[in-house]
């Protein structure tokens, strides 16, 4: 007889046990998205989770949080596995859209996943992205403003 005959019933008994605590555990769903360098306690904190074809539009996965001066953070829950990417702006007058001065600029701060950098476009998907698995996760990134003044002790 194969050795691997005598050894299959005890590996099936042995993988029993483990099939049974991991099929009792699920997926959380919730990401917390941690955002840095918010200026002022009016309005809120606005996030967007992103598939890759809703990438830099309106994403139908969004969440808000009262804005804190410093850190503010915005769970999203009941979040599936996926690839997605962030986009976040803070809305210092609650009129739940980015203001923008001269040429499209924001007057308001905004970021992304990976704390991916604003040259003189909004970054690409592939800098962006961020791989989730289902379970509670935190994500980090910095606001970044165009136009006034800075956040406190920036």
């Amino acid at each position: 007889m194969h050795p691997l005959r005598t050894r299959l019933p005890r590996l099936l008994l042995a993988t029993v046990p483990l099939l049974a605590l991991t099929a009792g555990q699920s997926s959380s769903g919730l990401l917390h998205v941690a955002v840095d360098n918010v200026r002022a306690t009016s309005g809120h904190v606005h996030v967007d989770i992103c598939t890759q074809a809703q990438f830099l539009k309106d994403c139908p996965i969004a969440a808000n949080a009262p804005a804190r001066v410093g850190l503010t953070t915005v769970t999203l829950a009941g979040l599936k596995p996926g690839r997605y990417a962030a986009q976040v702006f803070y809305d210092q007058n609650g009129n739940n859209k980015v203001d923008r001065a001269l040429f499209g600029v924001p007057k308001e701060g905004v970021g992304f996943s990976n704390d991916a950098k604003i040259k003189l476009a909004p970054p690409k998907w592939e800098e962006a992205v961020f791989d989730y698995d289902g379970q509670e996760k935190t994500i980090r990134l910095k606001l970044r403003y165009f136009i006034g003044p800075n956040a406190p002790g920036q």
